[in-house]
């Protein structure tokens, strides 16, 4: 009898143990269908019908999270050359679409990043209404990441190294306070590694900001 009741005891723990572990899947495939869903609504927005949707993202999602980018070695005008303090000039992406979800560091979405062309899209959780008006998206993405990046292409354009319409720029849509995607253009291997990290981390801050009481 007690060798049965040591056997019954065994068979409820790895019951249970099969149970936390078909609830752990079932929430990650919730977070795979939603971060899916987010993409589906991005291709379809873009023109895709939905039939071809699949064989889209499969080549592209396949693709590492570190996206190779051409690193800058021209300058506009060769005759001056360029200072060694100075960053090279930024060149456009040219890779093809990738996606990269950014999320918290206990795995909870906040923004889908992916590459289009000569652009950069960063589209916001819209679950999480993220306002402009939360720290520290103004203080640090816009006045301390953007606007640097944006200064350092105006000394490139001083120079000479750069012409205007390859300067780094951002453009911000909103519905009312609310951010719904982050639009950058011009932005080489260096800058993304930062963008990157700088988005993430914002994004993350201000999270834990809308959920303090």
């Amino acid at each position: 009898m007690a060798q049965d009741s040591e056997r019954m005891k065994a068979m409820i723990a790895f019951k249970k143990r099969l149970e936390d572990q078909i609830e752990k899947l079932n929430t990650e495939i919730q977070e795979v269908q939603a971060t899916l869903d987010t993409v589906n609504t991005i291709l379809l927005e873009k023109g895709f019908k939905r039939g071809d949707i699949k064989e889209i993202l499969a080549p592209s999602l396949s693709m590492p999270k570190e996206v190779e980018l051409p690193k800058s070695t021209e300058h506009t005008n060769p005759s001056i050359p360029a200072p060694l303090s100075l960053e090279p000039a930024p060149v456009a992406i040219t890779e093809t679409e990738t996606v990269i979800p950014l999320k918290t560091m206990a795995e909870e979405p906040l923004a889908l990043m992916y590459f289009e062309k000569q652009q950069i899209h960063v589209m916001l959780d819209e679950s999480k209404n993220f306002s402009i008006n939360t720290p520290p998206f103004t203080t640090f993405l816009v006045e301390k990441v953007f606007a640097k990046m944006q200064e350092k292409d105006k000394e490139f354009v001083r120079l000479g190294q750069l012409t205007p319409g390859n300067m780094f720029s951002y453009n911000i849509v909103r519905e009312g306070e609310f951010i719904k995607e982050i639009i950058i253009k011009n932005v080489d291997e260096e800058r993304l590694k930062e963008l990157k990290s700088s988005i993430r981390w914002t994004l993350e801050k201000m999270y834990e900001k809308m959920k303090s009481p």
